[in-house]
């Protein structure tokens, strides 16, 4: 995709291992990750992953999974002990799913951002970051001051009390969601200038912007082999377009283009 000018975006903070429980296979993952890989094939934006990976076998395989892609690395932090691991379990009909003990930490639970990382954060375009993000209220405080614009991903968080104490500082607000949920964003979308889009699976998405509505559908997908990391990519591809062409409808095909790629094979990416 050609464009104007070149976008710069930070994508931060979670880069971890997905271990596929029946197969033991391994594929490197995470939602900076992720978002960061898919972004890199897009020609307006320049990627940049900010986060920690562990001295370990799993973080050299992260390291490995993005060689050669147009990411820059220079601010990830490699820290002694273990990179962030996940075990994914999947259902025959390819839909991911996790036990209680499925999550470990690693030194993503320890990471936290420098003087440096905070001045690259402040001299960026684009800032994609998760809600869960041990980060996240740092984010928030740069973002009250600074002119970058804040794209996070709510994935099933549904405390819309809490949320609207903060909705007014998130430029993109990604979330997963069911039809029960929309109204909440179609009304804030009369009282926020920000895009509220809300991914519904197999029944496509739908985007809110200034109190108008906008649906497009999911692209079919003769079969669906792993659904980790389709929302990351969803998001990845919604944002690169949007800001190529600042055409809604245009960025939500994207996003449902790239995301039915994704649930067609092993891993996220």
């Amino acid at each position: 995709m050609k464009g104007g000018k070149i976008m710069n975006i930070i994508a931060m903070t979670c880069m971890c291992v997905d271990v596929f429980d029946v197969s033991g296979e391994i594929r490197p993952g995470g939602e900076a990750l992720n978002f960061a890989a898919i972004a890199s094939e897009y020609d307006n934006v320049s990627i940049n992953i900010l986060g920690a990976i562990g001295d370990d076998d799993y973080g050299a395989a992260v390291l490995k999974s993005i060689d050669g892609k147009r990411i820059n690395k220079n601010y990830i932090r490699i820290i002694s002990g273990a990179t962030a691991s996940h075990r994914i379990y999947l259902t025959e009909k390819g839909d991911r799913y996790f036990k209680e003990d499925s999550w470990n930490d690693g030194v993503y639970g320890i990471y936290r951002l420098t003087d440096a990382d905070k001045e690259k954060i402040m001299n960026s375009n684009v800032v994609f970051t998760t809600y869960n993000c041990p980060n996240f209220d740092e984010v928030l405080k740069l973002r009250k001051n600074g002119n970058f614009q804040l794209a996070v991903d709510f994935n099933v968080i549904r405390d819309f009390d809490t949320l609207e104490d903060i909705v007014q500082y998130i430029d993109f607000f990604f979330i997963s969601g069911e039809e029960s949920i929309l109204s909440q964003f179609h009304k804030w979308s009369k009282h926020y200038d920000n895009i509220f889009n809300i991914t519904l699976a197999e029944n496509g998405s739908v985007t809110y912007f200034k109190g108008k509505e906008y649906r497009v559908d999911a692209v079919p997908v003769r079969e669906v082999v792993d659904t980790t990391g389709c929302g990351d990519s969803y998001h990845a591809a919604f944002l690169c377009s949007y800001l190529n062409d600042a055409n809604i409808i245009n960025a939500m095909n994207e996003g449902s283009r790239i995301a039915s790629k994704t649930l067609s094979h092993i891993g996220a990416f």
